[in-house]
C-alpha cells in the first residue's frame, strides 16, 4: 500500500530526508521512530502530498503522490501532530465539513460522522464547540476526521502526545483495532507504545533509515546482548574487575554506584553468552561478597539510543 523508493528532501541544499526506501503492506501497523529532527514529520508530509519530494518516488495504493495527488488523498487519512481544527465550529459540523471536502456523498455524511465519532470516542462531545474541548477530546476529533471516508492508509504523527495514560491506552486500542484492515504508519516518541502495537518499526536518524524490523527481532538482534548487574561489598576491586573483564563473552564492566561499602557494576555480555557462573567465581576469587545479581535484556529504549547515539557523539541536540 505504501512504497517509497530513493526519497530525498532537501531544504536550502541540506537533506532532511536522505535516500529513503521502504514498503508497508496492507493491514500492517508500522512504527516510525527517531529523535527530533530525524525527518519523520517531513516524510509523512511528503506521503500526504503536502510537500513535494526533491527526488525519489512515493506510491500510495499504486498512485504516485506527485502525479495523482487527488487519488492519493482519497485513500489516506492523516492526523498531524498539530491538528488544524476550526475552533469556532461544533464537532459534528466540523466533521460534516471534512466529509464534504473528502467527497463523501451527501446522503451518507450523517451516517459517516456518526460512525467515526462513535469509533473515536468523540460522540459525547459531538455537539460542543471545538474550542471548549480538552486536549484529549481534540485528539479524538482529529482521529475521527482522519477516518472519514474509510481510507485504506492511515498516517498518524505523534497521536498520543500530551495524553494521560488512560487516554493513551484508549488510542492504542483503537489503532490496534485497525490491524489487518488498514495500513497504518505511526510516528511516535513512546518506544514502549511501538513495541506494544506495531508489527514492525522503522528507526530513522539524520534523514536515513537505521533499521527496519519487528520489535521481537530488534530485541533478538540488537538487544540480544544482555546486561548483568551485580552488587558486591568488600574484596579487592582491582582483582574483581580484572577477573570480570577476562571472562569470555563480557564486553564491558562499568561501576554505576558505590554507597555504604557496596559497589554496583553493570556488565555488558555478548549475545548467546551466559557468564553468570563465571561472574560468581570472579567475585569469590576477589574475596568480595555477592549481595545481588540480576540479568536483563536491552529495552527498546536502549536499542533506540544505541542506534541513534551518533547524534550525541557529535554534540547535537
Amino acid at each position: 500500500m505504501i512504497e517509497v523508493s530513493g526519497l530525498t528532501k532537501t531544504f536550502s541544499g541540506s537533506p532532511v530526508v536522505n535516500d529513503l526506501s521502504f514498503q508497508i503492506d496492507m493491514g500492517e501497523i508500522v512504527g516510525f521512530l527517531g529523535p527530533n529532527g530525524a525527518g519523520k514529520t517531513t516524510t509523512l508530509r511528503i506521503l500526504t502530498g503536502y510537500l513535494p519530494p526533491t527526488t525519489g518516488q512515493v506510491l500510495i495504493a499504486g498512485f504516485d503522490v506527485t502525479k495523482y495527488p487527488t487519488e492519493v488523498r482519497r485513500r489516506i487519512g492523516y492526523l498531524p501532530e498539530r491538528i488544524p481544527l476550526y475552533e469556532e465550529m461544533k464537532v459534528r459540523g466540523y466533521l460534516r465539513f471534512v466529509a464534504e471536502m473528502k467527497g463523501v456523498e451527501r446522503r451518507r455524511r450523517s451516517d459517516e460522522v456518526e460512525r467515526v465519532t462513535r469509533w473515536s470516542g468523540a460522540s459525547e462531545v459531538s455537539d460542543r464547540l471545538i474550542k471548549r474541548l480538552s486536549h484529549g477530546f481534540r485528539q479524538r476529533v482529529g482521529l475521527a476526521q482522519a477516518m472519514i471516508g474509510d481510507p485504506d492508509v492511515i498516517l498518524l504523527d505523534e497521536p498520543t502526545s500530551g495524553l494521560d495514560p488512560e487516554q493513551a491506552a484508549g488510542f492504542r486500542d483503537r489503532i490496534q483495532s485497525l490491524r489487518g484492515n488498514k495500513t497504518v504508519l505511526l510516528s511516535t516518541h513512546v518506544l514502549s507504545e511501538a513495541s506494544q502495537i506495531c508489527d514492525r518499526v522503522m528507526i530513522m536518524n539524520r534523514g536515513k533509515l537505521v533499521v527496519v524490523d519487528t520489535p521481537a527481532n530488534l530485541d533478538r538482534n540488537f538487544g540480544g546482548s544482555s546486561i548483568v548487574s551485580i552488587t558486591v561489598k568488600e574484596g579487592s576491586e582491582s582483582e574483581l574487575l580484572a577477573g570480570l573483564r577476562a571472562l569470555s563473552g563480557v564486553g564491558s564492566v562499568e561501576e554505576i554506584k558505590s554507597s555504604g561499602g557496596e559497589r554496583t557494576y553493570r556488565i555488558m555480555c555478548d549475545s548467546g553468552i551466559d557468564p553468570r557462573s563465571g561472574i560468581v567465581r570472579a567475585i569469590s576469587v576477589s574475596g568480595a561478597e555477592l549481595m545481588e545479581l540480576r540479568r536483563e535484556s536491552l529495552s527498546l529504549e536502549e536499542i533506540f539510543l544505541e542506534l541513534t547515539s551518533d547524534r550525541k557523539d557529535r554534540g547535537e541536540d
